[in-house]
């Protein structure tokens, strides 16, 4: 109600008065002079003392309270022996704030053993970001999924789709809740909107909005699928896992013993299947991966990508040319070349241990989001391998769905040859590597650091894969193929011929003809790159040409998609 007040009264004294007469009376009062106009307009006024909280307002604050709380005592402590931490610890450590929760009365009426089902959801806010989040509760039923935590699962992923944000799942979960009480009769996992339709969204959203999943414990079967639908995967070491049974089911079905980290923990996922792009030491790492990856994206696929204040790089540019041997076989980490072209302290790699001749990882230039991909001459000469062409393939997908331009560094003997690798698609898998490249339409720059023999120039964004340019640096080579293989290929009948030191004098005066014919100057003279240019000024020129295709245009072809699958 509105009670009016002398127009003299100071505004104290107003909020003395409104406070009596509110708890008098049981209701809210609001203070105005004879205009009409409220005498105190500042919102904190309602903060004070004249909240009025009822009863049964009362009752439901405290029911929150108490679901807030988490599962039973046993599941805490179940938390503590494992030394994890509790799911709102968790989303403290990763948000400024929590903006608010959906279905935290979920299972209410059902168990008091199942607070919001397991499942926490809703919006936070992180750096100034709203970001929407699903967390299991693992002090409930080991954050097991049960028939309202698919609900709001299903319900949160749509909605962030809608409202274009960024999801974040903190997943520690034992998979799906097999209790008899949680299906009736007929019911299956299959059924359309329960747990199938959880990765159906996932698949859906992927690409719209960033999604990126954190692992925090041993999940199995359709709590692993999570995970891997993500866009990208943090795993904490010495607590997390995942696989599609668990090491007792393995057992079981195939006779096989094996433990839950020889089977799916993060050494497997880092190294082997590469699953996880990042393996972090604790909990607080994590929440800190989560906000620097989401440095990088943009709140959805065709928003503005963030930006921060420009820096230099962390080592001078002008020393790049000396990082980089003459010997095209020589090793050299390029590292060293990413240091000396990106800003300082952005740098942000992704899936390290895997695929190792291949590094892949966002960065900025002149404080904006950029993708780098790099062969890396300290591993295998950086040739490409199956596992590093996945690797490369998938980051190229990644940042052109979130229109983040790409800086190729290549520095490859092409794709690597042998019987084991052709076992393992080398084709197959190289293939894919060549169409993102191919199709990714953000700006797209290669430089030719050293060699560039093969087809490895073509899935390293060479003039005919898009690139808006090619520049090469003094060190640079182009070939079909190497020396050793052009002069093994060309006269391999006459070399079985040859013996001894007329075989190694041969051998030296065919590759000195080879050289000829891979003149950088001579190719730069037709036009075979954009530019020939002093390693010193790779990075200006890289900031220059980034700008200038900032508002590059997308022109997506006449079909309905390619066919060659992710």
């Amino acid at each position: 109600m509105e009670i009016t007040v002398d127009g003299e009264t100071d505004e104290d004294t107003a909020r003395v008065i409104a406070t009596a007469v509110a708890e008098h009376l049981g209701q809210p009062v609001e203070i105005v002079d004879p205009g009409g106009d409220r005498v105190a307009a500042d919102e904190e006024e309602w903060t004070g003392g004249g909240d009025i909280v009822t009863e049964r307002e009362q009752k439901l604050r405290e029911q929150i309270e108490d679901i807030m709380s988490g599962g039973p005592e046993r599941g805490h402590e179940k938390l503590e022996d494992l030394g994890k931490a509790f799911v709102r610890d968790r989303l403290d450590l990763l948000f400024d704030e929590i903006t608010y929760e959906d279905g935290t009365f979920a299972r209410f009426t059902d168990d008091d053993e199942l607070p919001a089902d397991g499942l926490l959801t809703g919006v936070g806010e992180i750096e100034g970001r709203e970001v929407f989040f699903t967390a299991n509760d693992y002090s409930v039923k080991a954050g097991s999924l049960g028939q309202m935590g698919v609900e709001k699962e299903i319900r949160l992923s749509e909605r962030a789709a809608e409202a274009g944000a960024p999801i974040v799942r903190l997943i520690d979960s034992t998979g799906a809740r097999l209790n008899a009480e949680e299906r009736e009769k007929g019911d299956t996992h299959m059924d359309r909107y329960r747990g199938g339709k959880m990765f159906y969204n996932q698949c859906l959203h992927s690409g719209q909005v960033p999604q990126i999943g954190v692992l925090y414990g041993p999940n199995i079967a359709g709590s692993a699928y999570t995970p891997v639908f993500c866009d990208f995967l943090i795993m904490v070491e010495d607590i997390s896992g995942m696989a599609i049974a668990s090491p007792r089911i393995v057992e079981a079905m195939t006779g096989e013993s094996v433990d839950m980290a020889d089977l799916g923990g993060p050494e497997v996922h880092a190294t082997q299947s590469g699953s996880a792009d990042l393996v972090v030491p604790d909990e607080e790492a994590a929440a800190e991966a989560v906000k620097a990856l989401l440095s990088y994206l943009p709140q959805k696929y065709d928003a503005p990508n963030p930006t921060r204040e420009p820096k230099p790089p962390v080592k001078n540019p002008k020393g790049l040319d000396a990082v980089i041997p003459d010997e095209p076989n020589a090793a050299y980490d390029v590292h060293e070349v990413i240091d000396r072209v990106v800003d300082r302290d952005s740098w942000f790699e992704t899936k390290p241990r895997f695929g190792p001749e291949m590094v892949t990882g966002f960065a900025r230039m002149g404080g904006r989001p950029v993708g780098i991909v790099a062969n890396q001459p300290n591993h295998v000469s950086g040739a490409i391998f199956p596992d590093s062409a996945e690797k490369a393939a998938e980051f190229v997908w990644i940042c052109d769905a979130y229109e983040i331009p790409l800086v190729y560094l290549c520095d490859t003997p092409g794709f690597m040859v042998g019987s084991k690798v052709e076992r393992e698609g080398i084709l197959q898998r190289g293939r894919k590597f060549i169409y993102a490249t191919s199709n990714a339409q953000v700006p797209k720059f290669c430089v030719i650091t050293r060699k560039a023999y093969g087809a490895g120039i073509y899935a390293m964004c060479g003039p005919a894969f898009g690139a808006d340019a090619t520049l090469a640096l003094p060190s640079a080579e182009i070939s079909v193929m190497g020396p050793d293989a052009a002069v093994h290929a060309l006269f391999g009948g006459q070399l079985d011929d040859m013996e001894g030191e007329t075989r190694e004098a041969f051998i030296e005066s065919a590759k000195e003809q080879f050289d000829d014919f891979v003149d950088l100057r001579a190719q730069a003279a037709t036009m075979q790159v954009d530019e020939l240019l002093p390693a010193g000024d790779l990075r200006e020129q890289l900031l220059a040409r980034l700008s200038a295709f900032r508002n590059k245009r997308r022109d997506d072809p006449d079909r309905h998609h390619g066919t060659i699958l992710f």
